[in-house]
């Protein structure tokens, strides 16, 4: 076939550039068609730990209805917010869209209750933490390819993924069973385009959990009419469509919010960026703090809507309810498994493995379950599953 290099797109000079990337750790031959963040884009999406994402937890126990949304559906929409917003500011939408894919590689089954029991019970051999774990399937757990474990993504694909929420900073202690990042700049401010991954995963959790909580009947508008910018978008759906069904004036609330949060983002960030005078992703990497953020009006609200969230959604009697029987089956297998490691897979045991290596190999079969293979594992091994719906 005939060489068909990308077309070259004009970015901002602080963008990451696909043809200024550090490569891969195992150097591969370039593609004809495709910049190399497009690549890690497609093997991610192709990926068996994005599959795993259509039957993992966002709020709702999946048992709870078809319609509510998972791990999958809420990487979905991040990428579109990040894409959205790198394509405004003249970034990299394919790095941005990658890294916003990926971000939930790391969940466990039930959500953060799962994280919460797999850190306590592996507290004693370095935790567990999600971008950690994210970090370990991109370059050890996912096993497709021939020439590698992982997906031996780019080196800015790496760091994104372990910077975007803020760098760890130097002598950070992350991997006490994976200490592979050696060649890793943890230290400056993630790129642009894992900041952007980073506040669109905020949007839309407040919008969509919003959306999913007043559908759900466990949060009301009455609650959210304390937050001021929510009040004043419901009033303004109100008198634009006066009397709207339930469903749709929901639907309205949340669009014109995700308008106003991706809207705010951008401006702010033009601001930020033309403050601190950036002309390079080196420039962006010596920062003190995020380039790409809230206005100070938006964050207020940003916080009075998680408030909102926390206190009428996620710690609703029936969600803790939920969570609590969640945390019983996890630390159930995770007991199983430790105390029987003939129940793991074949694949997922070694004779040769000491204690730490063996529980940490336990904790990474454990982490990749979906909630139904996890509930239907400790039906079949240990019996008594609680009902989560």
């Amino acid at each position: 076939m005939q060489s068909v290099r990308p077309s070259p797109r004009i970015l901002a000079p602080y963008a990451t550039r696909p043809e200024a990337s550090r490569g891969r750790r195992i150097a591969e031959p370039a593609s004809a068609t495709r910049t190399p963040f497009q690549r890690d884009r497609d093997r991610i999406v192709h990926s068996t730990a994005f599959r795993r994402l259509t039957h993992k937890t966002q709020v709702f126990i999946t048992t709870d209805g078809d319609h509510f949304r998972t791990r999958l559906t809420h990487s979905l929409e991040v990428a579109q917010i990040a894409s959205s917003i790198a394509r405004v500011l003249s970034l990299d939408e394919d790095l941005a869209e990658a890294l916003a894919l990926a971000h939930d590689f790391g969940h466990t089954p039930f959500g953060h209750e799962g994280e919460a029991v797999l850190d306590r019970l592996m507290a004693p051999y370095g935790g567990f933490d999600h971008n950690v774990q994210a970090y370990r399937i991109v370059t050890r757990l996912e096993r497709r390819y021939a020439r590698f474990d992982g997906m031996n993504l780019t080196y800015e694909m790496l760091e994104g993924l372990l910077k975007h929420n803020g760098p760890p900073g130097p002598g950070a202690v992350l991997f006490p069973t994976h200490p592979e990042v050696d060649d890793l700049d943890l230290v400056g401010q993630a790129g642009l385009e894992a900041q952007i991954a980073a506040i669109s995963d905020d949007i839309a959790y407040d919008a969509h959990d919003i959306d999913d909580g007043l559908r759900s009947g466990l949060l009301t508008v009455e609650a959210l009419r304390e937050v001021p910018l929510v009040d004043e978008l419901l009033r303004e759906v109100d008198r634009e469509a006066p009397g709207l069904e339930a469903a749709r004036r929901t639907h309205e609330l949340v669009r014109r919010l995700l308008t106003r949060m991706i809207e705010d983002v951008i401006a702010e960030t033009v601001r930020r960026i033309a403050r601190a005078g950036v002309a390079s992703a080196a420039d962006v990497a010596r920062q003190e703090g995020p380039l790409v953020a809230f206005s100070s009006a938006m964050a207020e609200a940003e916080a009075a809507t998680k408030r909102v969230l926390h206190a009428d959604l996620y710690r609703h009697p029936s969600v803790l309810d939920a969570r609590a029987k969640a945390a019983r089956v996890v630390e159930g297998l995770f007991g199983a498994f430790a105390a029987d490691p003939a129940l793991l897979p074949p694949s997922w045991r070694d004779p040769a493995d000491g204690e730490a290596r063996r529980l940490r190999r336990t904790c990474d079969y454990l982490a990749g379950m979906t909630d139904r293979f996890a509930l239907g594992e400790h039906r079949r091994l240990i019996g008594g599953t609680p009902d989560l719906g």
